[in-house]
C-alpha cells in the first residue's frame, strides 16, 4: 500500500512493506491480561486486531518525506534476503524498491535515510544483496543514526551481549558505515535538514529518537516505537516484550501522550494498522486514539 498526504509543503508518503495479523498479544505484551484486550476489541477490530485469531495486526512501513528538493526516508523496514530468526521477517522477497520509486524515492534520488532506532525491522532496506555482498541501497544518501543507540549496540555486540542484533548489524548497518555514509545524531541535535526536530524518546531502546516534521505552520510527529499498537494509548503503562528500559519507556510514553493531546499533534507511529496515524484525545484520566483520514491509494507525481 502506498498513501500520500501533505503536511504544509512537505509530501509524506507511507510505503507498507507488509501488514498482517502476526502477533499474539500475550507474546508482544506479556503483562496484559486477555480481558483487557477483550475490553478494547470493539474499536481495535478489524484494522488493529483480529479477535477470531487473537492476533494483533502489525505493520512494517517506510515513511518518505519530499520537501525542498530533499527525499528523506524515516526507517527502512526489514529488507529482502535478510536471514532472520523470526519467520515473518526471514529472507523476504518483496518489491519495496519498486514501491519506493513509485512514491518518488528511487534508489539514486534518496538524499537522507533516518533511523529512529537500530532494531532490525527499522534498518533492513539500508542495504541490498548484490554479487553476494551487502551494499548500500541508497548510494547518494547520508544515513543518519541515533548516536546513543548506535554506540549502545556497538558496545553490546563487541561484548557478545546481544546476539539477536548481530545479523542485522552485520548486513544492514556495518556496510553503510564502511561505505562512509553514516552520520550519528546526538540527542541534543535540535533541528536537522531544515524541517525535522530531533526529540529523544528512550525506553524501547536506550537511544530511540522521534522526529517532528514542521512545514508552513503544520506538523506531524514520527514517533518511532513509542507505540507498537493503539492498545498502548488505552493502557499507557503497557510495554512490549522488546522494551530495553521498561520504566523509562513508560515515562516516555506518558510524556508523548500528554504533549500530543495538549498540542493536537498528528502522530505517525511505525507499526499501526489502519488508520496508521492520528491524534491523541483525553478521555477522563486516560486517552483515546482518534484515527486521521488519509487519501486512499494515492501516489505523488513522479518526474523521471
Amino acid at each position: 500500500m502506498i498513501q500520500s498526504r501533505m503536511i504544509g509543503r512537505a509530501r509524506v508518503t507511507r510505503v507498507v512493506e507488509y501488514a498482517a495479523p502476526t502477533h499474539d498479544p500475550a507474546f508482544l505484551f506479556p503483562s496484559l491480561p486477555q480481558e483487557k484486550i477483550d475490553a478494547q476489541a470493539g474499536w481495535l477490530a478489524p484494522h488493529h486486531y483480529i479477535p477470531a485469531m487473537n492476533r494483533l495486526i502489525v505493520t512494517i512501513q517506510i515513511w518518505v518525506i519530499q520537501i525542498d528538493g530533499k527525499v528523506i526516508l524515516i526507517d527502512t523496514g526489514v529488507g529482502n534476503d535478510k536471514p532472520r530468526a523470526a519467520a515473518r521477517m526471514n529472507r523476504l522477497n518483496n518489491r519495496v524498491l519498486e514501491w519506493l520509486e513509485a512514491a518518488g524515492a528511487a534508489r539514486g534520488a534518496v538524499t537522507h535515510v533516518i533511523q529512529t532506532h537500530m532494531h532490525m525491522d527499522h534498518t533492513g532496506w539500508n542495504t541490498v544483496l548484490e554479487g553476494g555482498a551487502w551494499v548500500p541501497t541508497f548510494p547518494n544518501a547520508r544515513y543518519l543514526m541515533p548516536k546513543t543507540d548506535f554506540e549502545h549496540y556497538e558496545i553490546a555486540l563487541q561484548q557478545g551481549r546481544d546476539a539477536v542484533m548481530d545479523d542485522s548489524w552485520q548486513d544492514s548497518v556495518l556496510p553503510v558505515v564502511k561505505a562512509g555514509l553514516v552520520d550519528l545524531i546526538p540527542d541534543d541535535a535540535g533541528e536537522i535538514l531544515g524541517c525535522l526536530t530531533v526529540e529523544p524518546v528512550p525506553g524501547h531502546t536506550p537511544g530511540m529518537l522521534s522526529f517532528r516534521l514542521r512545514a508552513d505552520g503544520e506538523e506531524g510527529l514520527f514517533c518511532a516505537d513509542v507505540f507498537h499498537s493503539p492498545l498502548q494509548i488505552a493502557y499507557p503503562d503497557l510495554n512490549t516484550a522488546y522494551c530495553a528500559l521498561p520504566e523509562v519507556a513508560r515515562q516516555t510514553r506518558a510524556r508523548v501522550l500528554a504533549e500530543a493531546a495538549d498540542n493536537d499533534t498528528l502522530i505517525m507511529p511505525m507499526h499501526f494498522g489502519q488508520p496508521c496515524c492520528g491524534y491523541i484525545r483525553r478521555d477522563g484520566d486516560g486517552y483515546q486514539f482518534e484515527g486521521a483520514t488519509w487519501p486512499e491509494l494515492t501516489l505523488p507525481e513522479v518526474t523521471k
